[in-house]
């Protein structure tokens, strides 16, 4: 097709060129019946032949420039009839009009299709904004050039009636290509650009030849005759353009600018036909302008709604799984806890995967995200009678769920099960974290920490990434043998206090930790300082206060250890307010270091010391009720020497 679209435009632009030249000169070559019959026909049919030939290729596009070729085809006959069957003087109006109106039609139909060939699919409102346009701009037509043919037209009605056709089709066929062109945010393509070319030089030479005809003044051969083989030539240039359909993008579109655009036309020619009444047809056209602004004002506002809705939705959802995601739990948990240590009971849990890590390096990462996926809405299925389930990201999931206290054991058990999925070379499970609302927790921040936190101490436990402070306490061990019997003791002890006194299991378990790992600091201390036979001086004793913050940062370093830290730092604070490191007094101190101070107290007391010797057991706890209320707390002395009563008589009974 390259070729021969380079020898039809060669000769389209030489052809024109020349009959221009020629109405520019008025004849001087005496050959006006050669230029104005046969060249001008010529010129017609080269057009026709470009169409004819664009419509027999075969394509999404060829119904549309078959509809183009008839309507190209029925304007070349009118101007055949008008030229060889009247002899350029037809009666008005006769056959040739006929077919000079059946272009409108045709073309019309032509340019739908190719409309719905070339552009991508959109919203309807880029389709009302494209429509609202015709609207305005046919309104406009009918306000100039359909004004300007009325006013001038005078004779039968059927005169009148073909006058007032060509500039209404005209105007339909102008309308229809600048409701394209905004579709295309006034960027239109070759194509478009041609169509729109040769629609406006035809709209311009039918109203010069309307308005000329009506007051006697138009005369053949001159110029404009110009402009109807140009305005052919144009639109049959378009056919030798590649099809290429076009995306309409909306992203940075001024989709306003159309409405405003179109309301200032309907509003304006209104306003115009209050001191110079118009047509009819420009009224009504302009009214259903304003019309269509309003509808389209009422769709925006929905649709921004929609939007606005739908990015509120986004905002809170988990794109993957459609569950909510931090951002809503956190919101919710502001809701429920709004009313604080007086809000209703709630559970929230904390999931964490284990094996998705090695799930998603063999399988890949959108076998993963398909898993994720089935987890959580096995999750949902689970908890959606009771509560709401969340993505927090990654492998990270949670719940909020109104659960009875005797059915928490059950639906635990049930949420592990969803969480859960195995397969040929692969398992996933999970570990949790829950937490009782508001009684172990008021605010969303300290909710969600202590969920983790515990989370973390169960997933330790499953993984084994305890080891490392195990290898601490080894080597604490290795240098003070005697260590080892007074951490079981300590740890024995704690935990028994704790469960007496009511704290639930994941808090006796960051208790037990907190134990176990209570003098770590210790590795830090000289042999010559931990080992010294008699008393400590004044500096080797604040050297020695170092411990628990040494402790501390040994425990913090690693994730979900920062509680566990905090209770270590704490464990030689007194009730009274003179311990160390912080000077912490009554109920400041986390509760599982005052037990820790109380049961590593008595394990001191009763065990043998490099400079001192053990006490017995009666004198060590009559030592800690002499101190309750001063250095220790004194429940937790009560508690703890009430244990010791009950292990006593229990160890009578057994020798008896």
């Amino acid at each position: 097709m390259g070729h021969a679209a380079r020898i039809w435009r060669l000769s389209a632009v030489l052809g024109l060129a020349l009959f221009t030249a020629h109405t520019l000169l008025h004849d001087t070559l005496g050959a006006d019946d050669f230029f104005n019959r046969y060249l001008y026909n010529a010129l017609i049919l080269l057009a026709l032949v470009a169409c004819i030939h664009r419509a027999r290729q075969r394509g999404r596009e060829r119904g549309a420039w078959i509809a183009l070729t008839v309507s190209v085809a029925s304007w070349a006959v009118a101007e055949l009839i008008f030229d060889f069957a009247y002899g350029g003087n037809p009666p008005y109006p006769s056959v040739a009009d006929t077919f000079y109106l059946g272009f409108y039609p045709a073309a019309y139909v032509g340019l739908m299709l190719l409309v719905r060939s070339r552009l991508s699919t959109f919203g309807h409102t880029l389709w009302f904004d494209g429509a609202m346009a015709t609207i305005a701009s046919s309104a406009l037509g009918a306000a100039v050039l359909f004004e300007v043919v009325l006013r001038s037209t005078d004779g039968s009605t059927s005169v009148i009636v073909t006058n007032l056709a060509y500039p209404l089709g005209d105007i339909l066929l102008l309308s229809a290509v600048v409701g394209v062109f905004v579709l295309l945010g006034w960027k239109p393509d070759r194509t478009w650009v041609l169509i729109g070319s040769g629609l406006a030089a035809t709209a311009v030479a039918d109203g010069i030849f309307l308005f000329q005809t009506a007051t006697s003044t138009y005369s053949e051969g001159t110029v404009l005759d110009a402009l109807w083989p140009a305005s052919m030539l144009f639109f049959a240039a378009a056919a030798w353009e590649a099809p290429a359909r076009t995306e309409v993008v909306l992203e940075g579109r001024p989709l306003l600018a159309t409405p405003l655009v179109c309301g200032v036309i309907g509003l304006g020619i209104l306003t115009y036909d209050h001191f110079e009444r118009l047509n009819v047809l420009a009224i009504v056209l302009s009214a259903a302008t304003l019309v269509a602004v309003i509808l389209r004002t009422g769709m925006t506002f929905r649709e921004n709604s929609r939007i606005l809705a739908l990015m509120r939705t986004h905002a809170v959802t988990d794109a993957l799984t459609t569950l909510g995601n931090r951002r809503q739990l956190v919101a919710d948990l502001e809701r429920v806890l709004e009313e604080g240590a007086a809000s209703e009971l709630r559970l929230l849990a904390i999931y964490d995967l284990n094996g998705f890590k090695n799930y998603n390096d063999t399988f890949g990462h959108p076998a993963g995200d398909a898993l994720l996926a089935r987890l959580a809405a096995a999750l949902e299925l689970i908890v959606e009678p009771v509560g709401c389930a969340y993505r927090l990201g990654g492998d990270e999931f949670c719940v909020l769920v109104d659960v009875s206290p005797e059915g928490v054991e059950a639906f635990l058990d049930a949420t592990l099960e969803a969480l859960s999925e195995s397969g040929e070379g692969f398992t996933v499970t999970s570990s949790f974290g829950a937490v009782f609302l508001p009684d172990e927790a008021t605010t969303p921040s300290d909710a969600l920490r202590l969920a983790d936190q515990r989370l973390y101490v169960q997933k330790r436990e499953q993984t084994g990434r305890q080891a490392p402070h195990e290898v601490l306490l080894e080597a604490l061990y290795e240098r003070s043998p005697d260590m080892r019997d007074h951490v079981d003791h300590v740890v024995a002890s704690a935990v028994a206090v704790g469960a007496a006194m009511g704290m639930d299991e994941g808090a006796v378990e960051e208790l037990r930790l907190a134990a176990r790992l209570h003098d770590i600091g210790k590795l830090a201390m000289p042999d010559g300082v931990l080992q010294k036979p008699g008393p400590l001086d004044v500096g080797e004793w604040s050297f020695i206060k170092e411990h628990t913050v040494i402790g501390e940062r040994l425990l913090a370093a690693a994730p979900g250890w920062a509680n566990v830290a905090k209770i270590v730092r704490a464990t030689h604070e007194r009730w009274d307010g003179g311990g160390y490191k912080d000077g912490l007094s009554g109920g400041e101190i986390p509760l599982p270091a005052r037990i820790i101070a109380v049961c590593d107290a008595f394990s001191a007391m009763t065990s043998e010391r490099p400079y001192r010797e053990p006490i017995s057991r009666d004198e060590a706890l009559a030592e800690l009720c002499r101190c309750a209320g001063t250095q220790f707390d004194p429940e937790v002395v009560a508690v703890f020497c009430g244990l010791a009563q009950l292990a006593e008589n229990a160890f009578r009974r057994t020798a008896a």
